[in-house]
């Protein structure tokens, strides 16, 4: 499909005549392009933005000040549209701090009236039978300039937002979901970013750990370390210096020459001719380390907790079956275990249950305590 042009914003000139367009609309749709597969730590790219007049795509690398959207995103009189926010919101936290409120996310309209196939690909062509290829979803969005068929794929991203916030909005409406919606979609800003700092003992994570002798554990670990100091010194995501595979065929077999990391997988030629060296000899200095202690893990909850949980995760299941819709959407596995383990008796302990939220707990909470009354 063919769309209007749009504006490519580089200027903080630019950029204050688009502010000043956004300023006029009451909703504002908005997507990001970040390059998670090509960056040791991700950063925003692109920011697109469209109102029903304009479409316009913002180049944060063009080093202008966007302190303004920051205030627009937190204008609890804007509503912004995403569809699938969240990664979204960890990204504008992490880099520039902001917060959102009001927004609409046409991922969890769709997931809340039962739509099975809910990525914006297949709700534009199931509900406007608009196709967009997906040719460039794995770009490097921080490589530049970008082609105008990256531009073109960055403005369909959020070209159609708003007329499909209008189709739900509808619907939900009609099905009597908005409450419930509000409560889900303001529940989606709460996000907050993980701590990005490596952890020496993340190798405990990779698969086969387990099968490995304490000297090839504490080969793995240094060989784990070292994969992370390169991932950083090269500014590349950890799979691009090695995948979790070759780090365990290395430690598991550790190999003492060139010929012996050959059949090492992911050791291709210029694997071995650019790691080879280092590689070798942090296999041949860790053997003599001692085996790495096994980090202490978060405490069991009790036989009790459990058993509640295993009823409250049945019902979820069960009545999300009778709704037709996937079961996080009648509540969330945190809130579960949160319901599990303050154990509540009456309507009074429901409240102090924050992850429940008004709409649910008026709406699920007699049955909740029935459950646990059982």
């Amino acid at each position: 499909m063919e769309l209007p042009s749009h504006q490519f914003i580089t200027s903080q000139k630019a950029w204050q005549s688009c502010l000043e367009i956004l300023q006029e609309h009451p909703s504002i749709a908005l997507d990001l392009e970040a390059n998670s597969m090509y960056a040791y730590r991700e950063r925003i790219c692109l920011i697109q933005i469209s109102v029903p007049t304009q479409d316009y795509i913002i180049d944060p690398l063009s080093s202008f000040d966007l302190t303004a959207l920051g205030s627009i995103l937190s204008d609890t009189n804007v509503q912004k549209v995403f569809h699938a926010a969240e990664y979204d919101l960890l990204l504008m936290k992490r880099e520039y701090h902001w917060e959102l409120n009001n927004l609409f996310d046409t991922m969890w309209a769709a997931r809340i009236l039962g739509y099975k196939r809910y990525g914006l690909a297949n709700l534009l062509d199931t509900v406007f039978g608009i196709q967009i290829s997906k040719q460039y979803q794995k770009s490097n969005w921080c490589k530049r300039p970008l082609s105008p068929e990256q531009l073109n794929y960055a403005q369909h991203d959020t070209h159609h937002l708003l007329a499909l916030r209008d189709h739900f909005q509808k619907e939900l409406d009609e099905a009597g979901r908005n409450i419930e919606a509000l409560e889900i979609f303001a529940d989606q800003t709460k996000v907050h970013p993980n701590n990005h700092d490596f952890d020496p003992d993340s190798f405990w994570s990779i698969h086969g750990v387990n099968e490995l002798s304490g000297t090839q554990q504490a080969v793995l670990k240094k060989l784990n370390i070292y994969r992370d100091k390169e991932a950083q010194k090269r500014n590349q995501p950890l799979f691009k210096i090695f995948g979790d595979k070759t780090l365990f065929q290395l430690a598991q077999n550790m190999p003492r020459n060139y010929d012996e990391l050959r059949p090492i997988y992911g050791m291709t030629p210029r694997q071995i001719k650019r790691f080879g060296k280092p590689i070798l000899r942090i296999i041949d200095r860790s053997q003599h380390d001692p085996q790495p202690a096994r980090p202490k893990r978060a405490k069991r909850p009790s036989d009790a907790v459990i058993c509640r949980y295993e009823k409250l995760h049945y019902w979820r299941k069960t009545r999300a079956q009778k709704r037709g819709v996937e079961s996080d959407v009648i509540l969330s596995r945190d809130c579960l275990w949160d319901i599990a383990r303050q154990n509540p008796h009456s309507a009074d302990d429901l409240f102090h249950i924050e992850t429940l939220g008004t709409w649910r707990r008026q709406t699920y909470g007699k049955e909740i305590l029935s459950v646990l009354q059982k």
